[in-house]
């Protein structure tokens, strides 16, 4: 019934941070408004929108102690070569972290805003593949 549709990011330069997006996630414009702009990804089916704001908006919460968490996470087939790209651009990122063959690291954009970034881990019931089977399974037995 419900699925995600788009992800709003805070940018206090919609052109300059439209410009960085295309060029480093390879989104495509959708349509551009007053105050802002929608993409869509290469793949999946979630858009991302850049939303107008006069000053820099807090992007993640406060997990455990002061461990900051992004509010949502990108999904890449080959994480070694998504945190190169990042590097090699000069766009601040953290190290690359492995939990139990889950890697992880975080880049920022131009207003500071993290993201997240995963691999997916087969046998995970997170894995895509997996999601997907249960999606199935529900509606089989509906």
């Amino acid at each position: 019934m419900f699925k995600i549709g788009s992800i709003f990011i805070p940018v206090t330069n919609i052109e300059e941070s439209t410009k960085w997006y295309e060029k480093f996630l390879g989104v495509k414009v959708i349509e551009r408004w007053e105050d802002g702009v929608g993409f869509y990804l290469p793949t999946g089916s979630t858009q991302l929108a850049l939303v107008k704001v006069e000053t820099t908006q807090p992007t993640e919460f406060t997990a455990k102690g002061n461990e900051k968490n992004s509010y949502y996470n990108f999904i890449v087939d080959d994480i070694e070569t998504a945190h190169q790209h990042f590097k090699n651009n000069n766009i601040a990122i953290t190290e690359l972290d492995d939990f139990g063959g889950m890697k992880c690291f975080d880049f920022f954009d131009l207003d500071g805003n993290p993201f997240s970034v995963v691999n997916e881990v087969d046998g995970s019931p997170y894995h895509s593949d997996n999601i997907r089977k249960m999606q199935e399974s529900d509606i089989k037995n509906k």
